[in-house]
């Protein structure tokens, strides 16, 4: 799989844009703010740790969004440090946290299988209402591009008129064509024509939108899953990823949410958005903790650069410093 990051062309201006950590940790300030920060004021001219301050960390790791599980473990961990002696210091415990957290982040990204000679690499996105997929599909097509790869849009979601249009605006804008047919068409089909016009133009990557409707409507997951059918079909081995978008403002809701599609479709990854408007960021941790899926992309603004590979080492640093 590329990796999907813009490169500089020549001619640009000479000043360098803000570095990519400075705009993570900027994304990420509420966050910071909300965790790291919370926990440093615990800290700050502690001298001993002991339960009540072992009670207000875990106070503050479960409402940064973490979870019961990540949480508890990481408290488990900071005891038996403590009583090992190993963990006699304010500033050690923070640093345990930290790096325990790291690990949490530090899922394994098995390798798919890719696409044979002439065959288009094919995503299929996924994810509620509000979620922001639409836009998410714009900047994955945006920044394939930018590579120097041929991109198609599939609006597979029929149930919405504003849905197709939308895309359809997207596509316009980035410069991607978009396979689409009229609202209440069945989605599976436009599918069907979405890939056999990727394979007959041989294109790069497919980009597949799909309906957001309520994860609990179990209509709708037999919907995705159909069409998850009709690729295989039309293209084995394909979809090489199915990517779920979670909001990451809504915290613990996200990883229910996880956990349904995941059951439905097996997802290959998981992508985090509006991480720049929330205190909630802990929720990175909370799933890659429980669903062992790996984060693939993280949303941390609205310019279609702020959608970045997701990197554990940057992300922590970004909180923790």
């Amino acid at each position: 799989m590329w990796t999907f990051y813009r490169k500089k062309e020549k001619g640009e201006e000479q000043a360098e844009p803000k570095g990519f950590l400075s705009r993570l940790r900027e994304g990420l300030s509420k966050t910071r703010t909300g965790l790291a920060g919370r926990l440093d004021n615990l800290l700050y001219g502690k001298k001993q740790i002991d339960e009540k301050l072992l009670e207000q960390i875990e106070e503050i790791l479960f409402t940064s969004d973490l979870g019961v599980a990540a949480t508890r473990e990481l408290i488990e961990t900071v005891q038996a440090g403590v009583a090992r002696k190993e963990l006699d210091q304010p500033e050690k415990l923070r640093k345990a946290l930290k790096e325990q957290i790291r690990q949490f982040l530090d899922v394994v990204d098995i390798p798919h299988s890719m696409p044979g000679p002439g065959e288009p690499y094919v995503i299929m996105v996924i994810g509620v209402n509000g979620v922001g997929k639409t836009t998410t599909i714009a900047k994955l097509g945006y920044q394939a591009r930018e590579q120097g790869k041929t991109v198609i849009f599939v609006a597979g979601d029929t149930f919405r008129a504003a849905a197709i249009e939308q895309l359809q605006v997207w596509g316009d804008r980035v410069g991607v064509e978009v396979i689409k047919q009229k609202q209440g068409s069945d989605p599976s089909a436009v599918v069907f024509d979405g890939l056999s016009s990727a394979l007959a133009k041989r294109i790069d990557v497919v980009l597949i939108d799909t309906a957001g409707r309520l994860h609990t409507k179990s209509n709708l997951m037999e919907e995705l899953e159909k069409i998850n059918r009709v690729i295989k079909r039309k293209l084995p081995g394909a979809p090489h990823e199915v990517w779920l978008v979670l909001d990451a403002t809504t915290g613990q809701n996200a990883v229910s949410q996880a956990e349904i599609f995941h059951k439905a479709l097996g997802l290959t990854g998981i992508i985090l958005t509006k991480l720049d408007g929330t205190a909630k960021g802990g929720i990175v941790v909370g799933i890659c903790r429980q669903m062992k899926i790996p984060i693939k992309f993280i949303g941390i603004g609205e310019k279609m650069d702020d959608l970045r590979p997701f990197n554990a080492p940057d992300f922590v640093d970004a909180i923790f410093g």
